[in-house]
């Protein structure tokens, strides 16, 4: 199977590529190679590749910036997505796209199913439910892969905001009242190898699905549980507090939902691809780092 791969030097992007194989044969672009967002250059590299599907990383995900730049989110996040759409619609190629639990505002009680009415909070979030929207409007041959929480090797996740800070700080104050689950970007990655595959047999798997991992968990326990994982690896010789906060008293220029968490059931049964444990892909990269 040929793939184009959009967004290549991102978290999720690289972990793809590295999937590549003879069996996944992946050709990978990162923004200075494709702006998604040019008609003429989507064109020519669907045309220059051929590939069998496309799956598309590209993002603009400054969550606080976006509220700043509304247009360049939307630029990246919705035209893309039309543009996107529309180019492969025309050449019969079937779209994968990374979307986020940003889609709702968490309020709630439980896991969000993928019917469960969308109301984002800020300008990201509504960016990339109407590049949802856009996708769906361009082509029936889609899916829409929502993910909370990625961190990975490249980029500014989580993990690596609390290994930068615990370096320099006696105490770290965390919001305790926002919940979630971590989504190793290794993992997101491999499930969509999987997804790929299945529907390239089968036209009938084509939608929207939650893909999350176990257990769901505060912002401040996942930051206690990076920083025990650094202590261990002697990462941190001198692990600091972690004191618990409410979002009310970490001020952010965008509204966070206070429930990211998502029920992949329906993932699992179209896809066999089940919730997982983060902590080991945590670990694995926190041991990485040390040994570096």
């Amino acid at each position: 199977m040929k793939v184009l791969l959009t967004g290549a030097a991102g978290q999720v992007g690289c972990e793809i590529a590295k999937l590549g194989d003879s069996a996944f044969d992946v050709h990978g672009f990162d923004r200075a190679a494709l702006d998604v967002a040019d008609p003429v250059q989507v064109a020519q590299r669907l045309d220059e590749v051929a590939p069998a599907l496309v799956v598309n990383c590209a993002a603009y995900t400054a969550v606080d910036r976006a509220e700043d730049e509304p247009e360049l989110a939307h630029r990246a996040n919705v035209d893309a997505l039309g543009v996107l759409g529309a180019a492969c619609h025309a050449r019969a190629i079937g779209v994968v796209h990374l979307s986020t639990d940003y889609v709702f505002d968490g309020a709630k009680r439980g896991a969000y199913v993928e019917e469960d009415p969308a109301r984002p909070l800020g300008v990201y979030g509504a960016t990339k439910l109407a590049g949802e929207e856009a996708l769906r409007a361009a082509t029936p041959r889609h899916i829409v892969l929502r993910v909370s929480w990625v961190f990975g090797r490249l980029g500014r996740s989580f993990v690596d905001t609390i290994l930068r800070l615990a370096r320099d700080r006696q105490e770290l104050a965390v919001v305790d009242d926002q919940v979630g689950a971590p989504s190793p970007a290794v993992a997101i990655a491999e499930a969509v190898r999987t997804i790929a595959f299945a529907v390239a047999a089968r036209e009938n798997a084509w939608g929207t699905y939650h893909f999350a991992t176990t257990p769901a968990l505060s912002w401040c326990a996942f930051a206690r549980a990076i920083v025990a994982a650094a202590a261990e690896t002697g990462l941190l010789e001198s692990p600091p507090a972690i004191r618990a906060i409410s979002s009310s008293e970490w001020p952010a220029k965008a509204p966070r939902p206070r429930n990211s968490r998502l029920d992949a059931g329906r993932l699992q049964a179209t896809f066999g691809i089940a919730p997982t444990p983060w902590q080991r892909a945590m670990r694995d990269y926190i041991g990485a780092l040390a040994r570096s």
